[in-house]
């Protein structure tokens, strides 16, 4: 039972140099970040739906195998 107590406040003294170590780097500003999102901006975005067609607008050669159901009976 003692090694309980020893085990809860040795963890306790490991947390708390995590806070203390924390809020040094908060108040030291070693997150404060005044590049980027000046330049947010510029970044492009990904589409959240990617276009399943090629660029001409037709399906994939891959794409017009898995589509047509008479291809798939030819091989079996």
């Amino acid at each position: 039972m003692s090694a309980l107590f020893v085990i809860i406040a040795a963890s306790l003294l490991v947390a708390l140099g995590f806070l203390v170590a924390f809020l040094w780097a908060v108040r030291s500003g070693q997150f404060d970040d005044r590049y980027t999102p000046s330049l947010r901006i510029l970044f492009d975005d990904r589409p959240s739906n990617p276009d399943p067609t090629g660029s001409n607008g037709s399906p994939s050669p891959d794409d017009q195998e898995n589509l047509n159901p008479t291809l798939r009976g030819k091989d079996q």
